[in-house]
């Protein structure tokens, strides 16, 4: 049963390991496995993960959400500032932990009001913002931290790359919230937590450090000495509370696409089907095998990073399994709304295919 609950728990992990270790039977493990990696992207990655932890370990989040969300007035508004604070978070903390914190928030202020039957389409909307919302900056989704990285993609020429989907993400998500009613709303503004100033001010200029990496002013391994050490004597569960099973989700992968990499036919295969066409190929690929994975995956196999940040991004929407972000919202969704689950698969696909044709034919036309 343990065994069982880990698997579900961390399903892309687990078929990360076995992808990683069936593909050692045809590249057997030697010296070039160590070329495979990007020790950066994963210091960064875990950087960023624990100093957030620690933010969240103080409701950092949910405090100054809530307070944005008694300044909505009516449903529509509500909707609005929900999905804007996912959306904003997801730019800043990454699309996963913008979920965890913000979904529960959501439904705090659903349940509040007597508004569950709008559970889903908001939890919806809110994972689409997650995932579309951090495609703008290099920390805001881990596939765009690994291929900033992988790439050295200039800062400024990263965020021209990903502006136009990004406002056109916006359009969308203000028009799909038009279909929500204004009905006027009655929020009790009583809320017990309140921000430790102290830490608050810490895990702020630690969060900024990290960012530092992030853009190469401050070398990597410098935060994996002062990061760690710090919260390691001021907030020990921050560091347990990094999503490990994500940093082995990314080693794995780096073993898969690097062992892929030296078959000859993969090679040719792969190659060829993205000198055809790199956005269409790297959007479908996220249907099957996530958009984390088919960065790292397709980087090997195309300089065309502007196509592939285009395409693994927009990929996030469409299928249940396009993002790991979909995976945890649905999880989240279940825990918290339960019975309602086949309304909720059936609509989240609808709702995201719709989004994915739009952005893929935009891009299409006039983005690549």
């Amino acid at each position: 049963m343990a065994i069982l609950k880990f698997i579900k728990k961390n399903t892309v992990f687990c078929v990360a390991a076995i992808a990683a270790l069936s593909t050692c039977f045809f590249v057997p493990p030697d010296k070039e496995y160590l070329s495979y990696f990007d020790w950066k992207t994963l210091a960064c990655l875990f950087l960023t993960l624990a100093v957030i932890c620690a933010l969240r370990n103080i409701k950092f989040f949910t405090i100054v959400a809530r307070r944005l969300v008694l300044l909505s007035g009516n449903l529509r508004s509500l909707f609005l500032m929900l999905i804007f604070i996912t959306f904003l978070g997801s730019m800043i903390i990454a699309n996963d932990m913008a979920l965890i914190t913000f979904l529960p928030l959501g439904y705090f202020a659903l349940t509040s009001i007597g508004k569950e039957k709008y559970m889903a389409y908001l939890f919806i909307l809110q994972n689409i913002s997650a995932n579309l919302g951090g495609m703008l900056t290099p920390f805001g989704n881990p596939q765009n931290l690994y291929l900033y990285s992988f790439f050295k993609i200039p800062t400024g020429e990263f965020c021209l790359i990903m502006l136009p989907p990004f406002l056109l993400a916006v359009s969308l998500l203000v028009l799909a919230c038009l279909f929500v009613k204004k009905e006027k709303l009655v929020i009790d503004k009583a809320f017990p937590e309140k921000l430790d100033a102290k830490k608050t001010a810490l895990y702020i200029i630690l969060f900024l450090f990290a960012i530092l990496i992030v853009f190469r002013i401050i070398p990597f391994f410098v935060g994996l000495i002062v990061v760690p050490i710090i919260l390691f004597f001021v907030d020990k569960e921050a560091l347990y509370a990094v999503d490990y099973a994500l940093l082995g989700t990314f080693f794995f992968f780096f073993i898969f696409a690097g062992n892929l990499s030296r078959i000859d036919a993969v090679n040719t295969l792969i190659s060829a089907l993205l000198e055809k066409d790199t956005l269409l190929v790297s959007t479908l690929s996220c249907q099957v095998i996530s958009n984390v994975p088919s960065a790292i995956l397709l980087s090997r196999f195309t300089g065309d990073y502007r196509s592939l940040l285009l395409g693994v991004n927009i990929g996030g929407t469409g299928t249940l399994i396009a993002s790991l972000a979909s995976l945890i919202t649905f999880s989240e969704f279940r825990i918290l709304y339960p019975g309602h689950t086949k309304q909720y698969f059936w609509m989240f696909t609808a709702i995201n295919f719709a989004f994915l044709i739009i952005m893929t034919l935009v891009a299409k036309l006039f983005l690549v």
